[in-house]
């Protein structure tokens, strides 16, 4: 299999993130045929940001499935700083058998995919989040039964990394997404998504309207107004400029009966939803956040060619 470096969820092919999908709904289904697809594999995990879902599900899976992981803090040890990043994925290279890179720059990941000779998977950085797509997507195939033609609503800030993958992910799967908030994605993001969508005939498009955004939808998504390294200082006037978008009950109702609503956690009640919304009937946000775990699995299995023989 030739070696996949994953900047973004559009790093993988339509049909091949098809695969992972199939084999992390497997792996859910039977963990314990996975039991020995690391065996005698480390994953190296590099942590500039803070993590609990990201860390405890790539750290869980492997163990899950016979291999190791190596938690290494970045944060109090500034990749880049004493040796260069390329010199370190070089290094890496010879020793591990894949690495996450959970960092600021989405400038650091592409240095490391660009020297590594073993797969680098981004764990989030300012560009993108593919490894929640994968999360995401299973538990919509999970509820929904299929990703094609669905039409999905994304509420909030538009300039962040899960939107951006979000976009790419309907692009990629041909899924149509609404996204609305005050704010505008970057144009290269944007110029990107067009071309995806022009293959899979999916519509993705910015709608200011919330309620017109929701209007007939079967999946509602949102994410935090406060993501990882916005100054605690702006939270006022980020509260004050998202609150139209903050997904309610009124506006849920909107939406098909059957909708339901996702948030990629951590969730906070009040803000980027009401807590009658992420704590009622249609919330799906634990299955959502337990698909992590399933997910990454599948992506390493994917990545590796570690499928059981």
């Amino acid at each position: 299999m030739p070696l996949v470096q994953v900047l973004k969820i559009s790093s993988f092919s339509a049909e091949q993130a098809g695969e992972i999908l199939e084999i992390a709904m497997d792996i859910k289904a039977n963990p314990k045929k996975y039991r020995s697809s690391m065996e005698q594999k480390t994953l190296l995990m590099l942590f500039e940001k803070p993590s609990l879902r990201t860390r405890v599900s790539f750290e869980t899976g492997m163990t899950q499935m016979g291999g190791h992981a190596i938690y290494y803090n970045i944060s109090d040890s500034p990749l880049g700083k004493k040796e260069t990043v390329s010199d370190t994925a070089k290094v890496v290279s010879r020793m591990v058998d894949a690495m996450i890179a959970r960092v600021n720059d989405r400038k650091v990941v592409a240095e490391l995919a660009a020297n590594a000779t073993i797969p680098i998977i981004n764990a989030l950085d300012d560009y993108a989040h593919p490894t929640q797509m994968f999360a995401d997507m299973q538990t919509i195939l999970e509820k929904k039964g299929r990703l094609k033609g669905l039409n999905v609503a994304y509420f909030g800030d538009v300039e962040n990394n899960v939107t951006y993958d979000l976009m790419r992910a309907a692009a990629l799967m041909g899924f149509n997404l609404n996204v609305s908030g005050p704010n505008e994605p970057e144009a290269e993001v944007l110029e990107e998504v067009a071309a995806l969508s022009a293959k899979s005939g999916s519509t993705v498009k910015l709608v200011k309207d919330p309620k017109e955004a929701v209007k007939d939808v079967d999946v509602v998504y949102t994410d935090s107004w406060m993501s990882y390294g916005i100054p605690k200082e702006q939270l006022e006037a980020r509260v004050n400029l998202f609150k139209p978008y903050q997904v309610t009950t009124e506006l849920m109702a909107l939406a098909k009966p059957d909708c339901i609503f996702m948030n990629c956690l951590p969730a906070a009640r009040g803000m980027e939803q009401t807590a009658e919304v992420v704590d009622g009937p249609q919330s799906v946000v634990f299955d959502e956040a337990e698909n992590r775990l399933h997910a990454h699995k599948a992506m390493l299995v994917w990545l590796l060619d570690a499928q059981p023989k």
